[in-house]
């Protein structure tokens, strides 16, 4: 299995619609913070999570977060 990239050191605040989304764990696609696909033959998988009601919620895009897909500002402590 390959390693989760590091998109970015920071995170991506996005508002969201009630929905179901696949966040990107990979790191690796360009549309992020959602999956395009791009995982195909890494052994890592997309996290995919449902929003009840509209929201504001800042996704990981450093990949290290203990609350995936949600930044849980391990992001500063990335190198």
């Amino acid at each position: 299995m390959a390693d989760s990239v590091v998109f970015d050191r920071k995170p991506a605040v996005k508002e969201l619609e009630p929905g179901s989304y696949a966040w990107c764990r990979c790191g690796r696609s360009k549309g992020q913070p959602f999956c395009d696909g791009s995982h195909k033959g890494t052994g890592i998988q997309p996290v995919v999570f449902r929003v009840e009601e509209k929201k504001k919620a800042a996704l990981c895009l450093c990949k290290q977060t203990k609350t995936p897909p949600f930044c849980d500002g391990t992001h500063r402590s990335v190198t």
